[in-house]
């Protein structure tokens, strides 16, 4: 019995010293060789601080800005900790009238857009924290960003162009515009 227990102590300590400390070192020390950027959270950066992560949303209200998705974490929007998608399926009333809010949101933003409103500027991502929107959304917005912003449609759009990144590799996913970088960019204009 005695020997059975010392097995299985001696067991348990050494797969936590390699489960629990070689394996996350050497993951971490790889991360940070082949992927630096990535492995510290693929942050922007304006005038030497970070402004943002291009993984995780962030809130504008502002209309001479882009707005992004709809964030779903609690409780704050875009909280980083707390990725969760809101779990209410078509037919729950509480998404529908969630829906009606932030259309009826865009256009009192926008009131002479008739456009459609597309999909993704009313409903959050599985996430709840997605920085990016369809060019199709930011289209959508052009009009307001211009004329708030004192600029000419056509540019506008020409900056969305430029912040459009296409599908990965050239087959996966769809285009989609960073929120945070589009918005910088406007900044700079």
């Amino acid at each position: 019995m005695s020997r059975l227990l010392r097995n299985a102590v001696v067991l348990l300590v050494l797969m936590t010293v390699i489960t629990g400390i070689i394996y996350p070192l050497a993951v971490t020390g790889l991360a940070q060789a082949m992927f630096p950027s990535q492995a510290n959270g693929s942050l922007i950066v304006n005038d030497g601080k970070p402004v943002g992560s291009t993984l995780i949303g962030q809130s504008f209200t502002d209309p001479k800005y882009f707005w992004g998705r709809p964030s779903a974490t609690t409780p704050q929007p875009n909280n980083g900790t707390s990725s969760t998608p809101s779990n209410q399926g078509p037919t729950n009333p509480a998404l529908t009238d969630a829906v009606k809010q932030r259309i009826d949101a865009l256009h009192a933003a926008d009131p002479g857009n008739t456009a459609p409103v597309p999909v993704d500027l009313v409903t959050a991502s599985g996430s709840g924290l997605d920085p990016e929107i369809s060019p199709a959304a930011a289209a959508y917005q052009v009009p307001r960003v211009a004329k708030v912003r004192g600029l000419s449609e056509t540019q506008v759009q020409a900056m969305v162009t430029m912040a459009t990144t296409g599908r990965q590799f050239g087959m996966l996913g769809e285009p989609r515009v960073n929120v945070l970088k589009l918005n910088m960019a406007l900044d700079g204009h």
